[in-house]
């Protein structure tokens, strides 16, 4: 019996774990995350297809490959970075754009507030 009491608590503290490792945009608020595009974002990028402003459009940039809305023109760096635009790497990227993709022209110093760039990748998920 003891053994199948131990099972359910390892069963359980999976099924914790899994939860707490889910991706940024699962816990972020869309709402709010469109404060904080105007805010970071909204200066620079457009959210309607086909609207490049100083930086591409992020209309559907999650599933994206990175440097490629046509159009626009990316630095190297951003062309060749074998990268697609998922909520893992965006929250990587948020944070530091340089440590992600080296040499991109992109001028942000990162979101280094979890909470906002959780925010912020939820609003761009609900981008098409």
């Amino acid at each position: 019996m003891r053994t199948g009491v131990n099972k359910s608590y390892l069963v359980v503290a999976a099924l914790i774990g899994g939860f707490l490792s889910l991706p940024a945009a699962a816990a972020g608020d869309p709402a709010a995350g469109a404060q904080v595009f105007k805010a970071q974002c909204g200066a620079c990028h457009a959210t309607e297809a086909g609207k490049n402003l100083v930086g591409p459009s992020l209309a559907g940039v999650l599933g994206r490959k990175a440097g490629s809305v046509a159009g626009f023109r990316y630095s190297t760096a951003n062309r060749n970075a074998g990268i697609t635009w998922d909520a893992e790497v965006l929250d990587k990227y948020l944070t530091n754009p340089q440590a992600v993709v080296p040499g991109t022209i992109m001028p942000y110093a990162g979101l280094k507030n979890d909470a906002q760039r959780a925010n912020l990748i939820a609003y761009l998920a609900t981008l098409e």
